[in-house]
């Protein structure tokens, strides 16, 4: 049985996580569960799965969980970063599944690593953001990092058996968001409405806009870089509208490996957390006569500048693909309460990188420095537009 640490379980990814563990209770335990804010939810959550840790942002949702749970329920209850360290490194913890969402989920996931915990990974700054750096330090202590997005958990399946240095290219496909086929001229007037209606996934706020910038997928090039030990120029983005094949995978001779499923993040949790088996989740296979075409196509980097932007982040390196993140998750969360427009994500990300100087080797003190400069300065610039 494997018991687990779960770090963003009120997320989407979190509480898929925890409907598999409700499916499958002789296979997993949960021992702690780490949440933002949404203390309802987690309350629920510690009822149902009993849970030795639970861990909330700040001391006034601690504070509130503890009035929801009567006599404590019996779980240890922490708040800020010491709490989430403290769930990171429990100690009966074989697994830490990172579903927190964007740069805080770097410190935890480190201090997993450093503890000998091996590694369910759906949060990709962690990688966009240290990836050489996270990478070193699980191969120093022999952590296994299994990824769980969709497009890197299809990769993932795709190589094994296969010998790395037969590898050729990766293919990581994108359903393309809500706007594949929009006019670039109408792209201002788009709301967050319209963005966050996604066409295949369901997904967070913060994934969805990405999804819709296709940002999320120039993260995921540079997660794609470090997970699997290889240049962004052997890394390739295919809109696939239908969101069946979930990635693809070439090699030397010409053959290529696709990995399809109906889009639903469960089969990729499910393999990750129970790798090397596969659960019998009795997902229905993709309905191929009914959909009748599978059709791909290339990523327009003119109408969608986040993709170009993180592409070269990646070939820039060092501090650089912080900032980048960084200074999205701000201008997202600016867009979603309607400070700018969407055009004006692209734009606030640019300004912010424009200004960077880049450290070429940095230290973890370099990146969390980084962040945290692209994170007020991106601020400022908002400032000034809607001042």
């Amino acid at each position: 049985m494997k018991q687990l640490s779960i770090l963003g379980s009120t997320g989407s990814i979190g509480t898929n996580t925890l409907t598999i563990v409700d499916r499958f209770p002789d296979r997993f335990q949960v021992k702690a569960l780490a949440a933002n804010s949404k203390v309802e939810l987690l309350s629920k959550q510690i009822e149902r799965f009993c849970p030795e840790l639970a861990v909330v942002y700040d001391e006034n949702r601690a504070k509130e969980l503890k009035e929801l749970l009567p006599s404590n329920g019996g779980v240890e209850i922490m708040f800020g970063p010491e709490g989430y360290k403290a769930a990171a490194e429990h100690e009966s913890v074989d697994l830490v599944v990172v579903a927190m969402v964007g740069a805080a989920g770097l410190i935890p996931t480190l201090a997993a690593i450093e503890s000998g915990k091996n590694i369910a990974l759906a949060n990709k700054e962690t990688l966009v953001m240290a990836g050489d750096i996270v990478m070193r330090r699980a191969a120093d202590k022999g952590v296994r990092i299994l990824p769980v997005d969709s497009e890197h958990n299809a990769v993932f399946q795709c190589l094994l058996g296969h010998r790395r240095e037969d590898l050729n290219k990766i293919f990581l496909t994108a359903s393309g968001g809500p706007f594949i086929h929009m006019p670039g001229n109408r792209f201002k007037d788009i709301t967050p409405e319209d963005a966050l209606n996604h066409p295949t996934w369901q997904m967070g706020k913060k994934i969805t806009i990405d999804s819709a910038t296709l940002m999320n997928k120039g993260l995921e090039v540079m997660e794609a870089k470090h997970l699997f030990g290889v240049s962004q120029e052997m890394i390739e983005v295919v809109i696939h509208p239908q969101s069946i094949v979930h990635s693809m995978v070439s090699f030397r001779d010409g053959a290529m490996i696709a990995q399809l499923g109906i889009p639903d993040m469960k089969g990729a949790i499910a393999y990750a957390i129970s790798y090397p088996e596969r659960l019998p989740l009795g997902q229905p296979l993709p309905a191929l006569e009914q959909i009748g075409a599978l059709t791909f196509e290339k990523p327009d980097f003119t109408r969608f500048p986040c993709l170009a932007m993180a592409y070269e982040a990646c070939r820039t390196g060092g501090t650089m693909p912080a900032v980048l993140n960084a200074a999205d998750e701000v201008a997202v969360s600016a867009f979603l309460i309607r400070l700018i427009p969407f055009v004006g994500i692209p734009e606030l990300i640019r300004r912010t990188a424009e200004k960077h100087q880049v450290i070429s080797n940095p230290e973890l003190s370099d990146i969390l420095e980084a962040d945290r400069w692209a994170r007020e300065q991106t601020e400022k610039t908002i400032n000034k537009i809607c001042h």
